[in-house]
């Protein structure tokens, strides 16, 4: 089942060449998906992409740039047909004490304002170009796209000298729920309190619970309790 779920996405993923990115992509191709690596052009993509095959390809580019960006959004389209999966993952980090006393040196100012520019204007620049998935044709789920976004858990513990980097995870954190408000329709979980929803309806919460379940027992990375509200929030 996980191969038939991923071998429907035509995926854009940033900083694809290496880490996160990369395993993102190598996974994607190997189930049968297909994905635009985003990364620089001094990087390795064009050498991945080619030994990926006909499902991966190479788009150079700096995140924070709207003309790269918007060109990687383009080959996606052109290449595979469609857009429906965005992952950010590229990003970057300094450490440095905010002042370093012994250096008698405070933090540069230039390289908080990088950090901050490649992980939160980046992702956000990724995001909202990237969110033109919202045209495709809806799935049987109605479903168009996926976005992810990378944090860390510096962004709610970040240590010593991680000011810029705990800061730039945090904005991520902070933004990423109005963005889901801005793009993704409400969803709510069939319950026995729904129990009055057409049964279309409760046969769709119910298929996406199971997805979940079955993504969260593949996944040993996740240990945390998840927030499975499809960005709903009931008010008072």
């Amino acid at each position: 089942t996980s191969a038939a779920c991923f071998s429907v996405f035509e995926g854009l993923v940033t900083g694809g060449s290496s880490g996160l990115g990369l395993a993102t992509v190598e996974r994607l191709v190997q189930n049968g998906a297909s994905a635009v690596i985003l990364d620089l052009p001094s990087s390795d993509g064009a050498a991945l992409a080619e030994k990926l095959g006909e499902r991966c390809a190479f788009a150079p580019a700096d995140v924070t740039s709207e003309a790269d960006v918007q060109s990687a959004v383009s080959l996606a389209r052109e290449k595979f047909g469609k857009l429906d999966l965005a992952v950010n993952c590229a990003g970057i980090a300094v450490a440095f004490k905010t002042y370093n006393f012994k250096k008698d040196l405070p933090h540069s100012l230039e390289d908080f304002q990088r950090v901050i520019n490649v992980n939160i204007a980046g992702t956000f620049n990724v995001i909202r170009l990237g969110g033109e998935m919202g045209k495709n044709e809806p799935d049987a789920d109605g479903h168009r796209g996926c976005i992810i976004n990378t944090a860390s858990v510096a962004a709610f513990d970040g240590q010593v000298g991680q000011a810029a980097y705990s800061a730039s995870k945090g904005g991520i954190v902070g933004m990423t729920l109005p963005i889901a408000r801005d793009l993704a329709p409400m969803g709510l979980f069939s319950t026995p309190l729904l129990a009055g929803l057409p049964e279309k309806v409760r046969s769709f919460l119910a298929r996406q619970f199971a997805h979940l379940v079955t993504s969260t027992a593949e996944n040993p990375m996740i240990n945390e309790s998840h927030q499975t509200d499809g960005a709903i929030r009931m008010q008072p």
